[in-house]
């Protein structure tokens, strides 16, 4: 590949003697060519090899200026690709690869700029800060590497990057690797780079090949215990559990360590010295069980993961596949595992789509399985452990006299049940949480079996549709204690007649109706605005009724009675009346105006009304993908009936503040305190950050 004979050694003592896709495409192009370079391939498929090796090559070890800078997102990241470009140089002469990251000394990183490293890796917050204090000079710099550029960008690093690459020359070679491709990528392209070669390792955006993927399906509240049997059905589980916050992440961390399992959390809030101590831990297998947010997604340096537990399924299917693609490295088998409430089958199947792999459903293990496991995990582990005769030799004859009373069945019933008996324990009536696929739909409609079966004979004895099948698994549109009427046709007649019909019990004036059609009179006639009330009474004298109900039999007879419903009459009927009123020489019933009813437009400019602004804040920002027009569209949402006018618009990182209406502040609080946004829970307050104000 026209590497260095030094580089080369360097690179087979490290137990590698075949180059990745990635490496295999990029590296020739680096070396051969000073464009820019796109880099498109997944998590773990040897991405600094890629850039590494051929800047190490085409390096200059003489000069004593910053020649390459490798911008990644996270700590641990930048501690991993500068190891990893230490041993490939580990056989040049002169090199010096230095590492610069926030929760760190910074004299101690400036210390070692002043050594003369020719290479820096760096956070983006950590480097623009050196740059602004003019510790980290870039005057020389030949290569700027983005790498993994999507999750710098999805942590809020834009403005660092774009300040960064600004202070840079133009001169400089760009490679930018990433596993996936957003709009603000291909922003950073066409700003920072040039006529960019790009290089696809694999097929994009889609599941490592060596990694299956299984789910279970469980009620929410049963998830945690899910969780614990899943991790019970492995003995030799040595797997990342991710969580969406970091109050999730030290919940489930605590719960763990409590109940005896090997675990511990990695987030946002520990020290660096805290977190290098879990992850050293980790790496080095005194861990079994690491609990954490996605932070830990990018950047862990471990090859030989059983498995990956996604507790929760991520907002982001490309946070998924980084997920994934921490186990089933180095040509090993890794297994994703995802835990989903019913609500979450469909996710799953655009998953599916999105990582060309299908996911199988798996059943949560029972306690008897566990037990059976766990069982015969603990014979195998007797049959294969290794015995230090020597070490063990002086305390024999004391271990055989104090058991020889036992026999050999006995002894073995005896020594098994020492580590089996918690287990035992533990899943003694433990129920069966796993939910079928149409066993949510019949809980919720349980207690209403009977009066389904009871309507179904009821059909059957009117000669009406028969229908075998059992009605319980199919879902109702109606809400849970509403029950489905026999004769619909009265339901539709019903709902035309309104709500104080029904209750006056005006069930069949259709029919009283057809026997007394010729003494029907059109009733008194109200509008909105009263003074356009035609006059009646002259007509029903004439006529001999009193105003009344819809038909005059009623009216006949003394009236209607007190609350019931006053008819309008149809619009046939206004127009007779206005015909016979012409003719009796009555006063006319003014014309009615088609355009009354219709709302009055909306004033603006000057006419419109001056309306009081309150500041709310809702902790939605960008960092949920969130901007002006998501926020209108959830209070339309959320408050469809109301008018409530928004002014000013601020989206933050993590929260957005904008102007409501004074009138309608608490409504708007109200309307989001159950609501949710790409399972975020809405958390609408009042700040104090801006006065009110009129505009």
């Amino acid at each position: 590949m026209g590497l260095k004979k030094e580089i080369l050694d360097a690179i087979s003592e490290m137990g590698f003697e075949t180059p990745t896709s990635i490496q295999e495409k990029a590296i020739p192009v680096i070396l051969s060519s000073s464009k820019d370079i796109i880099g498109r391939a997944q998590t773990g498929t040897g991405k600094t090899g890629a850039f590494g090796l051929p800047i190490l090559q085409k390096l200059n070890p003489k000069s004593e200026h910053v020649q390459a800078l490798i911008l990644c997102p996270t700590r641990e990241l930048c501690i991993q690709i500068t190891k990893e470009i230490q041993n490939f140089a580990k056989n040049l002469l002169n090199v010096r690869v230095i590492p610069v990251y926030g929760g760190s000394s910074m004299d101690t990183q400036v210390y070692a700029l002043k050594q003369k490293a020719q290479i820096v890796v760096g956070t983006p917050g950590r480097t623009l800060d050196l740059i602004n204090r003019k510790k980290l000079k870039l005057e020389e710099l030949q290569w700027v590497v983005l790498d993994e550029a999507d999750e710098m960008l999805s942590m809020g690093f834009k403005d660092d990057m774009d300040a960064i690459l600004a202070t840079t020359s133009k001169e400089k070679q760009t490679l930018l690797f990433s596993a996936t491709m957003p709009h603000e990528i291909m922003r950073i392209v066409k700003t920072y780079m040039k006529d960019p070669i790009e290089i696809a390792a694999e097929q994009i955006q889609t599941g490592a090949d060596n990694v299956t993927h299984h789910y279970y399906e469980v009620q929410a509240r049963d998830r945690y215990v899910a969780l614990k049997r899943i991790i019970d059905m492995q003995p030799e589980i040595y797997a990342i559990v991710f969580c969406r916050t970091r109050a999730e992440t030290k919940e489930i961390a605590d719960k763990l360590s409590s109940e005896g399992y090997n675990s511990d959390a990695l987030h946002g809030d520990l020290s660096q010295q805290q977190r290098e101590y879990t992850l050293g831990r980790f790496r080095s297998k005194t861990l079994q069980l690491l609990i954490a947010t996605d932070v830990a997604a990018r950047g862990l340096d471990v090859t030989d993961l059983t498995h990956v537990i996604n507790y929760n399924l991520p907002d982001d299917p490309d946070t998924y596949i980084h997920r994934s693609g921490r186990t089933g490295r180095a040509h090993r088998k890794g297994i994703s595992i995802t835990i989903i409430n019913s609500r979450e089958n469909n996710r799953i199947r655009d998953l599916e789509r999105r990582v060309g792999k299908p996911f199988e459903r798996k059943k949560v293990p029972t306690g008897k399985e566990i037990c059976e496991k766990q069982l015969f995990h603990l014979v195998e582990k007797v049959e294969n452990v290794e015995v230090e005769e020597k070490q063990i030799m002086e305390f024999l004859p004391v271990i055989f006299n104090k058991l020889s009373w036992l026999d050999r069945e006995e002894l073995i019933k005896r020594f098994v049940s020492v580590e089996f008996n918690r287990f035992l324990a533990y899943y003694k009536n433990a129920q069966d949480i796993n939910v079928e696929h149409r066993k949510s739909s019949d809980s919720n409609r349980g207690e209403r079996s009977d009066r389904g079966r009871s309507e179904r004979s009821e059909r059957s004895e009117r000669g009406g549709r028969r229908d075998d099948r059992s009605r319980d698994d199919r879902p109702r549109e109606r809400g849970q204690g509403e029950r489905r009427s026999e004769k619909p046709w009265e339901d539709r007649r019903e709902k035309r007649q309104g709500a104080e019909g029904r209750a006056q019990g005006d069930r069949y004036q259709r029919s009283e109706r057809s026997e007394k059609k010729e003494d029907f009179k059109p009733a008194e006639f109200e509008t909105r605005d009263q003074s356009r009330k035609p006059d009646f009474k002259s007509e029903e004298k004439r006529q001999g009724v009193t105003p009344g109900g819809r038909d005059g039999a009623r009216g006949a007879t003394g009236g209607r009675e007190q609350g019931e419903r006053v008819d309008r009459g149809s619009r046939d009927d206004w127009k007779k009346a206005e015909r016979r009123g012409a003719g009796s020489g009555e006063e006319r019933a003014p014309k009615r105006d088609k355009y009354a009813d219709k709302p009055t437009p909306a004033k603006r400019g000057e006419d419109r009304p001056k309306v009081k602004f309150a500041p709310l804040v809702i902790n939605l920002g960008t960092v949920n993908k969130f901007n002006p027009k998501e926020l209108l569209s959830l209070i339309n949402q959320y408050m469809p009936d109301q008018e409530a006018q928004v002014g000013k618009i601020e989206v933050s990182y993590t929260h957005t503040i904008f102007d409501v209406d004074a009138d309608y502040q608490d409504q708007v609080i109200g309307a989001f305190r159950k609501a949710q946004y790409r399972g975020t829970k809405i958390i609408v307050d009042q700040t104090r950050k801006k006065k009110n104000k009129e505009i």
